[in-house]
């Protein structure tokens, strides 16, 4: 059973930063790709950045120039480093994964993030 842990939520300022970590229980290359979700009160769910097994990254408008996506295949983990917070930055992260051969998806349990203004 494939597992993804999160870490590293908390209450920040805004204008704060915070390092997410996700943690694989294998290697983080058997995965097609490595995404960092999240959902804030009464919304959806969106995608917030993603990592390729090649390293490609990709993130949504309102993150850009402030998270940078990371991994650390030696310690099965990825990093989203979340710089310059804003109180609309507040919710649950989640990390996903998709398996390289089987496609099926991953998630972690999530971390809560809350930025106050």
């Amino acid at each position: 059973q494939v597992q993804l842990v999160e870490s590293g939520g908390g209450l920040v300022q805004a204008g704060g930063s915070l390092r997410l970590s996700c943690s694989a229980s294998r290697s983080t290359i058997s995965f097609l790709s490595m995404d960092w979700y999240r959902q804030a009160p009464e919304k959806q769910r969106e995608l917030v950045a993603s990592i390729t097994r090649d390293g490609i990254t990709n993130y949504t408008d309102s993150v850009k120039g402030r998270f940078v996506l990371s991994g650390d295949a030696a310690k099965n983990t990825v990093f989203l480093q979340m710089d310059s917070l804003k109180p609309e930055d507040t919710g649950v992260y989640y990390c996903h994964g998709v398996g390289i051969f089987s496609r099926r998806d991953y998630w972690g349990q999530g971390t809560r993030v809350i930025v106050s203004s």
